[in-house]
């Protein structure tokens, strides 16, 4: 009899384990793919601030004269770029060096 026991056990351990298998298994399946697509979101939203971080300063040394408020864009996004922060950050980077570089233009063509 107590090997009847036993053996109902270890079959129930057996499916404990195999559930918590598949259980994981399918967690992976679907985290996996996410974080990619996290990560690949992140690493696109950083190359777009950087790139207009760019634009911003080929503007700035073309403007013709100093505009405080560009000038203080123009660093809060250098700053932001330079902290590396997630995806909103790159997005006010983002934001912040395209209006700096939409006031140097003004004042270029001006």
């Amino acid at each position: 009899m107590p090997e009847e026991h036993w053996e109902v056990a270890v079959e129930w351990i057996l499916a404990a384990v195999g559930t918590a298998v598949i259980v994981a298994a399918g967690f992976g399946a679907a985290y996996a793919p996410r974080m990619r697509e996290h990560a690949l979101r992140r690493r696109t939203a950083w190359s777009a601030a950087r790139s207009a971080v760019d634009s911003a300063a080929v503007s700035r040394d073309a403007a013709r004269r100093s505009i405080a408020e560009a000038e203080e864009l123009f660093h809060r996004a250098e700053l932001l770029v330079a902290a590396q922060g997630g995806v909103e950050a790159a997005l006010e980077a983002k934001e912040c060096a395209a209006r700096a570089d939409r006031l140097w233009q003004a004042a270029a063509d001006a």
